[in-house]
């Protein structure tokens, strides 16, 4: 069920971005990734569910020839959990700490996310989508595809 989001946004500054996200209960923001970004994550309240991945090294994932790399990629769970605030903030590392992720609100909830460096094409920070499927062979782990225009 695709229900509707707001945010208020878009504060931008030269190093960093402001996004306060409101989201009705069952509310979705889709697996997404910030590369090259750090991001902080605040829920100020209601309660979300966040599930989070981090990408497994490039090496182990073309042991599988089976796959395009491009195309598929092995993720690591990371979250899967269910926050109510107030709760500690998370931070999001370029390559770690579930950096693709997603939110489903339980609640109606807000989550104010700070970024930096903010988003740009030009230098390939750019929003992707994935879509996350079990992958036959690694029963404990998970892979995630990237979604081509998406959204």
């Amino acid at each position: 069920m695709n229900l509707p989001r707001s945010y208020l946004s878009n504060i931008r500054l030269l190093a960093m971005q402001l996004y306060i996200f409101f989201l009705p209960a069952g509310g979705v923001i889709p697996l997404h990734n910030h590369p090259g970004m750090t991001v902080f994550s605040k829920l100020l309240l209601g309660e979300v569910h966040i599930k989070s991945y981090d990408l497994v090294d490039c090496q182990q994932a073309s042991s599988s020839k089976r796959f395009s790399v491009q195309a598929v990629r092995l993720a690591r769970l990371v979250a899967d959990k269910v926050y109510e605030a107030p709760c500690d903030t998370s931070v999001l590392y370029p390559t770690t700490g579930g950096n693709i992720h997603q939110f489903k609100a339980v609640t109606p909830c807000a989550i104010l996310d700070v970024l930096g460096p903010p988003y740009s094409r030009e230098d390939g920070r750019d929003c992707s989508y994935y879509r996350d499927f079990p992958y036959q062979d690694f029963s404990s782990k998970r892979s995630l595809k990237k979604v081509q225009n998406y959204a």
